[in-house]
């Protein structure tokens, strides 16, 4: 993208971003009884990149897809990501108390509010993704809801935290590894640009569909590689969360098994993969999946 194009990123960006958070203020409500909207709303206003959010409504702009399932589609994939953060930073998971550089869910609102917290926020993601009106068809509201649900499930989110906590201590292959942080952390960035090809008023031709699949895989395991990066080379003021925690609990991680300066050279392959990918989008407007792409490696925190 040259440089006007990302000043047009830029604008496209800050005013999506807008719109996500109002969205989220508005669907996350604070009245949920004993103090559990409050709990929530810490949980998803307290900052955060947004990335997924922005994936989706990327590709559903790539696509020319429906506004309103895209936005609804956007703020879901978030909550499902607030959740599971929610629920990883339990002392039994990954025991943080840093998360956006604010006290996590269960220090400020103890474990069993945190708990709640998160399985609320995981149904409401659901409960987005079909509303009463017609402004969602109801084929493609079940199509966003298996989408979301196989990201959040045994095959990805929570398969991926499983072999996470049982691999504390091992090495791991690179296959191993792949594997784990797919599940983890890329199969949620995958699904939110496939949650926005999913807006698309008719299903996209094989070529371009394949081409998305494969620019999210790639950004997907790009995003951890670099947050592995980051865990040895950030701070915890800067990240908002315990910079070298992974290391120090002897979890296997993309810079302990290639070293740091293979690590940061992955990345840049997967880079390389996700825009090569894209470039069999065509005639799709892909320049703001390939700038998000970008951000997303060249990210400080």
């Amino acid at each position: 993208m040259s440089e006007g194009g990302d000043a047009v990123f830029e604008r496209w960006s800050r005013r999506r971003l807008a719109q996500v958070e109002r969205a989220l203020e508005i669907w996350v409500r604070a009245d949920a009884p004993a103090g559990l909207g409050e709990a929530m709303r810490y949980a998803v206003l307290g900052g955060g990149k947004r990335l997924r959010p922005l994936l989706v409504l990327a590709a559903s702009e790539a696509v020319g897809g429906n506004a309103h399932a895209a936005m609804r589609a956007a703020c879901a994939v978030e909550l499902v990501h607030a959740y599971s953060l929610v629920h990883d930073d339990l002392p039994c998971m990954d025991n943080d108390v840093l998360r956006r550089g604010l006290p996590t869910v269960h220090v400020r609102f103890g474990q069993a509010q945190a708990l709640l917290a998160g399985d609320a926020l995981q149904a409401l993601a659901f409960e987005l993704l079909t509303p009463a009106n017609n402004h969602v068809p109801p084929a493609m509201q079940a199509r966003l809801c298996r989408l979301l649900a196989r990201a959040a499930g045994a095959s990805g989110m929570a398969g991926g935290q499983a072999i996470d906590l049982q691999s504390v201590g091992r090495r791991l292959d690179e296959a191993a590894l792949r594997d784990m942080h797919q599940r983890k952390t890329g199969v949620l960035l995958q699904t939110s640009v496939a949650l926005g090809a999913t807006c698309a008023p008719n299903p996209l031709l094989e070529a371009p569909a394949q081409a998305l699949r494969g620019y999210g895989a790639a950004v997907g395991l790009a995003y951890q590689v670099v947050d592995d990066i980051l865990d040895v080379t950030g701070d915890s003021e800067l990240l908002g969360k315990t910079a070298g925690k992974d290391m120090a609990n002897g979890k296997p991680t993309y810079v302990s098994l290639l070293g740091l300066h293979g690590a940061r050279a992955y990345a840049d392959a997967l880079l390389a993969q996700a825009q090569a990918a894209l470039a069999e989008a065509a005639p799709m407007d892909v320049s703001l999946l390939e700038a998000l792409a970008r951000r997303l490696v060249q990210r400080a925190r």
